[in-house]
């Protein structure tokens, strides 16, 4: 059966296969849940391993069709086009995505919408100046060859994203993979389904041809997920999410040998030293401790401060945490709800434990009181600890809440250590007005991306990846173009 949608705040999230919006063709179906409200306000049709498959084979057909004959300019106009309809529709995009995560609109409009849109339009503008190689090589016989390379599309790839930032994440995804000429199935968080599915309106818009973006909705293990990852015809897989889901999608990937692009956890330092700008810092450091109520893999939860500063670095933290309010308004001071209740039982899980290992509790650590439709909204106090030890549950593991441990340190050598000294390396931030220490310290870091003196500014056309349990591969920029397509060596003997 095929409908299409006419809201992006449908009571109906439909799968999105060759073009069509379809109900799962098993009948199964899963409430889709507001977090800041905790009700019910849709429900999504599960895609069978029958679905999965058509979706696949959608995908693969397409490579053959009028999108594998397109030239490099064609595809990177279409593209473009996505993102101009993505900027029209901006409101729609922001519906959705508010319904799904519960966040305030001002975190989705400022960040999660605008990067959707740039996401591609970045990509196409990569692809327009994708560099090759060339040599000149000397044969045997004293002749001369001509050694070039040609890049090709890696043909299906499998799109596994969160639900923390489920537009932004996703089009990271799916513009370098379109602009490179693959086609995708996408495979949205059960949590958050909306501006996947909506991002096929777009597609079928500006003339997308049929079975290049597909949409295929469900959970993980004997679901959406595993059938996906499992298919052998998809040809790569990219995935971003909890470390050990990825290390399930890494196994299924391994039969067929199919590449793979992992960001994954992590838990992620900062480093204040003594002579740091402490208004930068508490500005920089509540926002990367506090943004999208801590639900973001690049977010802080271990803060080293050189013991000078300790106590007011502590202060004026906790000031910043309590000036935060819980709900959705439009307000910059206002902090949104967790993704879900499982989720919320698991971070007041890690609230709990900290005090039992012994932590003092600064300020929050707990439930905020608040009334309205809000209070069956899944929200937790933006929480700061003190007396954490290195070794801590809530100083290894990571929680994806709004918290931090603060740790007082004494040397360069011994922060040092005690950042690196982790199974995670996505990244860290460096917070000093030395910049002869910047630049060593954070040189020193083991972390896929260190900021200066700042949090969360990116530059889409740098690497962006994690070491350790954090990931496997970069992406970004040209960064992207290894994943996302095969090169082929051709020498010609002149």
């Amino acid at each position: 059966m095929t409908s299409t949608s006419s809201s992006p705040v449908t009571e109906t999230i439909l799968n999105f296969i060759d073009g069509s919006y379809r109900k799962g063709s098993e009948g199964k179906s899963f409430p889709n849940v507001n977090p800041a409200t905790g009700s019910q306000i849709g429900l999504v049709h599960e895609a069978s391993q029958a679905d999965v498959a058509d979706a696949v084979t959608a995908a693969k057909a397409a490579l053959t069709g009028p999108w594998g004959k397109m030239t490099t300019a064609e595809r990177v106009k279409l593209i473009a086009a996505v993102a101009t309809e993505i900027e029209r529709r901006a409101d729609d995009f922001l519906a959705a995505e508010v319904a799904d995560t519960g966040k305030p609109r001002h975190v989705a409009s400022h960040i999660d919408i605008p990067r959707g849109a740039a996401n591609f339009r970045m990509f196409a503008d990569v692809v327009s100046t994708m560099p090759g190689e060339s040599f000149n090589t000397s044969t045997p016989d004293g002749g001369q060859a001509l050694n070039y390379t040609v890049r090709k599309p890696k043909g299906v790839v499998a799109v596994v994203c969160p639900w923390n930032f489920p537009l932004l994440l996703m089009t990271w995804k799916v513009g370098p993979a379109l602009a490179c000429g693959n086609t995708v199935v996408v495979k949205p968080s059960e949590e958050t389904p909306r501006t996947a599915a909506l991002l096929g309106e777009v597609m079928n818009a500006v003339g997308m041809p049929k079975g290049v973006y597909n949409v295929v909705h469900g959970f993980g293990p004997g679901s959406a997920g595993e059938f996906l990852t499992s298919n052998p015809d998809v040809d790569a897989i990219t995935f971003t999410g909890e470390t050990g889901t990825g290390q399930a999608i890494m196994q299924k990937a391994a039969i067929g040998v199919r590449d793979i692009s992992f960001e994954l956890g992590g838990k992620n330092p900062a480093i204040v030293f003594a002579d740091a700008d402490l208004d930068k810092a508490v500005e920089g450091l509540s926002r990367s401790v506090f943004l999208n109520t801590g639900q973001v893999c690049l977010g802080t939860e271990r803060v080293y401060v050189e013991r000078p500063i300790f106590d007011a670095f502590v202060a004026r933290m906790a000031a910043a945490a309590q000036g935060f309010k819980p709900g959705v308004t439009g307000d910059r001071a206002y902090l949104g709800p967790l993704i879900s209740a499982e989720h919320r039982e698991k971070v007041l899980g890690y609230y709990r434990r900290a005090v039992e290992d012994g932590a003092t509790v600064v300020t929050g650590g707990g439930v905020p009181e608040i009334s309205g439709a809000e209070a069956g909204g899944f929200f937790v106090e933006p929480t700061l600890w003190i007396d954490v030890a290195h070794g801590d549950t809530v100083m290894r593991e990571e929680i994806f809440g709004p918290c931090c441990g603060i740790v007082p340190f004494d040397s360069e050598d011994e922060v040092i250590a005690l950042a690196n000294d982790t199974v995670y390396g996505l990244c860290a931030s460096i917070w000093t007005e030395n910049m002869s220490r910047g630049h060593r310290v954070a040189a020193a870091m083991d972390v896929g991306v260190c900021w200066v003196n700042s949090w969360f500014l990116r530059d889409l056309r740098t690497a962006f990846g994690g070491s350790g349990h954090s990931g496997i591969g970069r992406e970004g920029g040209v960064h992207s173009l290894e994943f996302y397509t095969e090169i082929t060596n051709i020498c010609v003997k002149l």
